[in-house]
């Protein structure tokens, strides 16, 4: 009888020891998938993860965008950084897209009343809604991506576009046979005026005697006037007419494959889109801030006010050199080009060349 009870007690505690056992593999599971349950949400790594949490609940982030996620290539880069940070630093994060701008100061609203830890959002278009928000919560993390702001419990992040103008102005005078070269931008507006300076720099660096000419769209979203702008500077004798409108860059495409001149994109590799013509982009790495800003966080390194990112921080640059593309090299860019220019960009990184910011001189 003592042996009998002996085995049953036996096999009653290997029963309890795999259940307890089964119990913890599946609590695992559902820790790790728990961000699942909504399409735009990221639970992150686990505890094995570099630079993640071990202890404790998980950092949550959401990043609310001004507009869906898809439309604007800008914003949707901001949400690979964002997916790649949870993944490597052990956070939740969320992305909200807004359907339209009066949803925005909203979804923000949303985001405070689920109590994440960092809200982050981008562009002028979300100025006013955080302002109000912001101020509302005085307790809350903020951060804003290409925009500044001051606020004391916001972070301002903001782009040396500059930097990235003069590499691609230095191009302009490397590969232009005419001596003209051109610029059609969106507006005439402080912020953008980092871009034509910029450009107009690196022109001068590399093609002293080169003209430049500058036309404005009036808005962002005009391709039609756009390409009408572009036909002008072609016909003035522009061989080179840089894209600095935004939607409204489509219509200087379409000039130049009608016409045949060369042209670049802004914010993201378009050469892919035409690389005969469109054969270079000058970068604004919004991959690369969010990842920053979300590593900051989760790793105790967050800070208030301005970031500055440039070509030191990889935050802005220019295809080809700075960044790897899918699209062939243009042969009327070529290698020793993009040589010259990597040289370039190394000397305004250690300082040799200093790029100026027109903000900063007024």
């Amino acid at each position: 009888m003592k042996r009998a009870s002996l085995l049953v007690l036996l096999a009653v505690l290997v029963v309890s020891l795999l259940a307890a056992c089964g119990g913890g593999n599946n609590g695992n599971s559902e820790a790790g998938n728990g961000g699942n349950a909504s399409q735009n949400t990221n639970a992150g790594a686990g505890a094995d993860n570099a630079g993640g949490e071990t202890e404790g609940p998980k950092k949550r982030i959401a990043l609310v965008l001004p507009e869906k996620i898809g439309v604007n290539a800008f914003f949707t880069q901001m949400v690979d950084g964002l997916n790649q940070a949870a993944e490597e630093f052990g956070v939740e994060v969320k992305t909200i897209e807004s359907t339209d701008p009066a949803a925005f100061e909203q979804n923000l609203r949303a985001a405070v009343a689920d109590d994440y830890d960092l809200i982050i959002t981008s562009s002028f278009t979300a100025v006013d809604a955080l302002t109000v928000v912001a101020a509302e919560n005085p307790d809350k993390p903020f951060a804003i991506i290409d925009q500044a702001f001051d606020a004391p419990n916001v972070r301002s992040i903001e782009f040396r576009e500059h930097e990235a103008a003069y590499l691609l102005g230095a191009a302009a005078g490397l590969v232009t046979k005419t001596n003209t070269v051109g610029a059609v931008v969106a507006m005439d507006i402080p912020l953008l005026s980092k871009y034509t300076s910029g450009f107009e720099q690196g022109l001068k660096h590399t093609n002293p005697d080169a003209k430049f000419l500058v036309n404005y769209v009036g808005n962002f979203t005009d391709p039609a006037k756009a390409k009408e702008l572009a036909l002008l500077q072609y016909e003035q004798g522009a061989d080179f007419i840089a894209g600095m409108s935004a939607v409204s860059d489509n219509g200087v495409f379409e000039a130049a494959k009608e016409k045949g001149f060369l042209t670049s994109g802004q914010d993201v590799d378009r050469t892919v889109e035409d690389p005969e013509h469109i054969i270079l982009s000058q970068l604004k790495e919004t991959d690369t801030v969010v990842y920053e800003t979300v590593k900051d966080f989760a790793q105790g390194n967050f800070t208030f006010g301005t970031v500055n990112y440039g070509l030191k921080e990889n935050g802005v640059g220019l295809t080809f050199v700075t960044a790897e593309s899918p699209s062939p090299l243009s042969d009327a860019l070529g290698q020793e080009n993009v040589e010259t220019l990597k040289k370039i960009r190394d000397d305004i990184v250690s300082g040799a060349i200093t790029v100026i910011n027109p903000l900063e001189q007024q």
